[in-house]
């Protein structure tokens, strides 16, 4: 999307030339006839032609003059999906190599929230992103990232307040002030918080970022004027924050995966008001599983109504963001369209942006992104300490029954504070493979605090050698999980090296490297590289013994504290719930 693009989002379509094509006094420039088209007005289906003037529709009905004229031979065509909200850092692509993959998907918008990159590089990393994804065949919308850090509980490698935000919102690009994560600063009327918030309502809406919150708590963070919420892992929990106003965001990415959880709210009552995101998502699951796109066959195969999937699935983010010629098939509305052929079995077979066809069977068309260089990436060193495999002991303390273990789950952010008897081993505290009890540290990468974390996880399963990321939600500490000290040392080192990245370790040798040198978290690869680097990546930590799709993706969230339950931070393990550092010792 260019500039020009951004600002016609919010001025309008009228032009005396579209006028005449809807009249039917004036040709299309292309004709799009014999279709189905989904209306998410009417949530019915009405056979038409449509009559694209330029980047826009112009009309439906029985046209028949066009300078180009496209038989769908009775396809279907409905709105371009949009992602609600997304991190692109995650997909471990810039926007110009991601939409590569999200196009021939039938996405053809995405807020993109770029809270990973901000809190590695802060304001340099937010505007490295926005620049690489102007002049895409994509709607690419911002929200502005409104916890770096995420807490008080971690080091990251900036901090942005809300005067440092500001001046981004002239953007015509920045729909919204992304999610508030830290909801004790919001409930609790934390000056700070409160300033970032007033700002993002005095200039779009705010979005949420609240897991579990209930009752009165819950009622003093909607009243801030916070109007949407991705982290509900039960319909309950969705249908009390959407009684209360709230949006909901159903997500489905590569490490949370809720639609079946939350699929009981939606109801023909509540149904308008819901949005689909994947928050999270890896490029191989891109571009295997889909996008949007999946999301909308799954809800569809779990008896969702296919008409009210695609309406959550592109008018309603449309409607959150104040994008009003985005989300529908109408006139005066973008072309952003995508044609498939079985409606309870969407599969896109053509996507048209802005008018263009843009993907077909598949396949991102070569000609359709701009080529020439992209922005350069701002550089991000790794500023380790000197470690030793010393560094990464464990000291036990004596008489000690229990230690806190995290609990993960391999399809959940959440996770479990369990209370385990330590195993001990020449007086410091060891992995047990036997009861899946392994050592987790976080190394501080940013501004050479020398801060490591220690504490133990249960949930991956490995039976030999580590497991090692660049890629650790917030504030993108190093964090590396392992059997044995000696290969948890190679692994962070291996990292060192590459300047950011993933790995897998054995005996002390490197079986695959992902590396990731934009700020630790996306590759300098085209997409097709990075898919081959993170596959055999995959296979090497299965190698290892552990059976999950992708332990990277949980991995990477086992820092994040303000996700319930118990999280290690390079200041050691937090109890959420508590939000404070509590001891490894129970």
């Amino acid at each position: 999307m260019t500039a020009s693009d951004a600002s016609q989002l919010r001025s309008g379509p009228a032009t005396p030339q579209l006028l005449a094509v809807a009249r039917g006094d004036a040709p299309a420039d292309l004709l799009l006839k014999n279709a189905r088209v989904v209306n998410v007005f009417t949530r019915r289906i009405e056979q038409a032609t449509l009559a694209l003037h330029g980047q826009r529709i112009a009309g439906l009905g029985d046209y028949s003059n066009g300078a180009q004229i496209v038989d769908l031979k009775g396809a279907f065509v409905c709105p371009g999906f949009i992602d609600a909200h997304m991190h692109v850092e995650s997909t471990s692509l810039p926007p110009s190599q991601f939409v590569r993959l999200a196009l021939p998907h039938g996405t053809t918008g995405v807020v993109l929230d770029p809270h990973e990159i901000a809190n590695v590089l802060g304001l340099a990393g937010i505007r490295y992103i926005m620049a690489d994804a102007l002049n895409l065949p994509i709607n690419a919308m911002f929200a502005l990232s409104s916890c770096v850090p995420s807490s008080h509980l971690e080091t990251s490698g900036a901090r942005l307040e809300a005067a440092d935000l500001a001046p981004l919102f002239d953007d015509e690009r920045v729909v919204a002030l992304a999610e508030m994560m830290n909801y004790p600063g919001t409930v609790n009327g934390d000056p700070g918080v409160l300033a970032k918030i007033n700002l993002g309502l005095s200039r779009r809406v705010v979005d949420g970022h609240c897991p579990g919150l209930t009752g009165r708590s819950l009622e003093a963070y909607i009243a801030a004027g916070i109007s949407s919420d991705h982290e509900c892992t039960k319909a309950s929990e969705a249908l009390e924050k959407l009684s209360r106003g709230m949006k909901i965001y159903i997500r489905e990415g590569s490490a949370a995966r809720n639609l079946e959880a939350l699929l009981p709210a939606i109801t023909p009552e509540t149904m308008s008001r819901f949005c689909f995101c994947t928050d999270d998502r890896h490029p191989g699951d891109l571009a295997d599983e889909g996008h949007i796109d999946h999301i909308v066959r799954k809800a569809i195969s779990l008896g969702l109504d296919p008409i009210v999937a695609i309406t959550i699935a592109s008018l309603h983010p449309a409607i959150h963001y104040r994008r009003p010629s985005l989300g529908a098939v109408a006139p005066g509305y973008f072309a952003d369209l995508l044609v498939f052929d079985d409606l309870h079995d969407l599969r896109p077979r053509e996507t048209y942006f802005h008018g263009q066809l843009v993907a077909k069977d598949g396949q991102t068309l070569q000609d359709v992104i701009a080529t020439g260089p992209r922005p350069t990436a701002p550089a991000s060193p790794l500023r380790l300490p000197a470690l030793t495999a010393s560094s990464l002991e464990i000291r036990a303390q004596p008489g000690v029954r229990e230690i806190r273990v995290i609990g993960m789950d391999p399809h959940q952010l959440l996770t479990a504070s369990l209370k385990l008897p330590p195993r001990i081993e020449a007086g410091v505290y060891a992995s047990d493979t036997s009861r899946d009890v392994l050592k987790l540290c976080v190394i501080e990468r940013h501004r050479a605090t020398g801060n490591i974390g220690k504490g133990f996880v249960t949930g991956f399963k490995l039976q030999a050698g580590a497991i090692a990321s660049t890629v650790g939600h917030d504030s993108h500490n190093l964090a590396v999980l392992g059997v044995n000290d000696s290969d948890m040392l190679a692994a962070v080192r291996a990292l060192e090296q590459c300047g950011g990245g993933q790995c897998a370790v054995r005996d002390g040798k490197i079986l695959a490297l992902f590396p990731l040198p934009i700020a630790g978290l996306m590759s300098d690869q085209p997409a097709e590289v990075a898919i081959r680097q993170q596959r055999a990546l995959m296979a090497a930590a299965r190698s290892l013994g552990c059976p999950h799709h992708d332990p990277f993706m949980p991995l990477s969230f086992l820092p994040l504290p303000v996700i319930p339950s118990l999280k290690l931070t390079d200041l050691g393990l937090v109890d959420v719930d508590q939000f404070k550092v509590v001891p490894l010792e129970a």
